[in-house]
Order: C-alpha cells, then structure tokens, then sequence
C-alpha cells in the first residue's frame, strides 16, 4: 500500500501544473518560527537554506535529510493528517497547490499557508527563492539557489560538444515484467535533466510528464539508452541486474542489443529540490560515461 500511495504521489506531482506560490496572492506574513512542509523538496529546500531548526513537522515520504526522521508525519498528498497539523500550532505549513481540501482546512483554522508547484527544472531555484522570501532568509536561498545553478551549468558544459544519445526514462513498471511502465515524456523536470545531461528525449515530442509505454512502443522509438529510476532503499547488486535482464526480451532495441540499460536508484530523481545536481550528474555519467572520467 506505502509503495502505490508513493507511485500516486509522484504520478500527481509530475503531472502538476504550475502555479503562483500562495505566499505572492496577499501580504506579506512576518517570518515563521514554526513550518510544516507536507512537501519533500520544499523540507529539503528549508534545510539548505538553513531553515532545518524551524521544521516541526513533515509528509509521510520525506526521507532527506536524517534530521526528518526525528520530527512528526503528517500525511502526504493523499492523506494529510489535519488533526495532528493544528495540534503542532506551526506558523507556516507548505502544501501542495492541488491539496484543495486542505487548504479550506487550514484557512477555516487561520493557519497561513504557502502552496507549491512545479513545472520543469527551473522552477527548482525559482521556488527556493520564492520560499527564502517568504520565511525571510532570501539571502540565504539566493545563495543555495546560486550552487544549484552552478553546479547544472557545469553538467551542461561537460556534455555539451558529445553526441546526444536518445534516451527512454523509465520511472515505473511491475518488478519482474515489461508490463505497466511509465516513462518520462517530453514536459517536466525529469525531460529537463535528461536533456541536460546530454541526452535526446526519445518521448520529447509527447508533451506530458508520464507516458504509459508498452513494448511495441519502445521498438517503435528504439532508444540509444534506457534508464530506469527507483526511489528509495538503495538496491541490493542481484537485484539491479535481474530486473535489468527484464529487457532481454526485447534484444532489437539498440539499448538493449549494445547493454546500455541501467537501473539507478535515488530519491533525487523524484523530488525536484536542492539535490538535482547529483541526479544531473548520475544522468550524465551513464549517458557519457568518457565525460566522467
């Protein structure tokens, strides 16, 4: 149950469309001492603008950094625990911008309350920025957003004169089969960091974040490269590669026929926060491995 309610989650993060961050629809609140992030990559934001102490709270699927472990769960995009939030009396909670219900909640509460969404990569600095305004540390997140930028750029540098692999991203299907896989289509931060890292979308031209694929259409696309990604406990050698020889029934695909299929495992693949650098970088070294060296 814990890993569909987490497959629902990430399906309904990717296919969010962006909004305006609810700190920018009124005035300005004072800074808050007390913040509950339902939202993973605005927890990871918060700790690396140094805004770790004012967490009290966070959602069911945070897991970076350790400090998260030590503090309360209060649900997630699904099932938000409402009862046990106001009992926390946080000065701030971040939630998701689609979490309706919620919101009528925490307003009927008179909790302020600062919604979040995201579109593509850039959006990642973009709200850290956004979110260093709102609880007063903008100098503090204009420079972890700086890093970030940073970091990229130097991605994109590294590759950019290599030539471009087409790429299938593969965040889900069922262990042991070719069956119920979704990939990463042309829209979102994971086509973002795959062109990045210096590779052609092999679904680019399909404007969506998830794409159900079935076998005939990864023969039709017939990728240079195949990744899979999967979040996370960090998975045990034997069983990377007996779901990597999964593709073996497909043996005219070009990534499977020349073995450039690999499974990475990681949650910085899913949550589009501070640590999209390092899933940047783990991209660009299967795509280009001779860039890593």
């Amino acid at each position: 149950m814990k890993k569909l309610l987490l497959l629902l989650s990430l399906a309904a993060l990717l296919l969010t469309t962006r909004a305006v961050p609810s700190a920018q629809r009124g005035p300005v609140a004072p800074p808050p001492g007390r913040i509950v992030s339902l939202v993973p990559a605005t927890t990871e934001m918060l700790y690396a603008m140094g805004a770790g102490s004012r967490v009290v709270g966070v959602g069911t699927y945070d897991r970076y950094p350790p400090e998260v472990d030590k503090l309360p769960r209060l649900g997630g995009l699904l099932d938000p625990n409402i009862e046990q939030l106001i009992a926390i009396r946080p000065d701030l909670v971040i939630v998701y911008d689609t979490q309706t219900e919620l919101r009528r909640q925490l307003e009927r509460a008179g909790i302020p309350m600062w919604g979040y969404s995201t579109k593509g990569l850039s959006d990642v600095t973009a709200t850290i920025k956004s979110l260093g305004d709102r609880i007063g540390m903008a100098a503090q997140a204009n420079a972890a957003a700086t890093g970030i930028d940073a970091r990229l750029q130097a991605v994109r540098t590294r590759v950019a004169k290599l030539p471009r692999p087409k790429t299938l991203l593969i965040f889900g299907r069922e262990p042991g089969s070719l069956r119920g896989m979704n990939a990463s289509g042309g829209y979102g931060f994971l086509h973002d960091l795959v062109e990045l890292a210096g590779g052609v979308d092999v679904l680019g031209d399909i404007k969506q974040a998830a794409v159900s694929m079935s076998s005939e259409m990864v023969l039709a696309r017939a990728p240079d490269v195949i990744i899979e990604l999967h979040y996370g406990e960090a998975w045990p050698p034997a069983k990377i590669e007996s779901e990597r020889r999964v593709w073996s029934a497909l043996p005219s695909v070009p990534a499977v026929r020349n073995g450039r299929v690999t499974l990475l495992t990681g949650d910085e693949f899913v949550v589009p926060g501070p640590r999209v650098p390092l899933a940047a970088e783990r991209l660009a070294a299967v795509l280009h491995p001779e860039s890593s060296r």
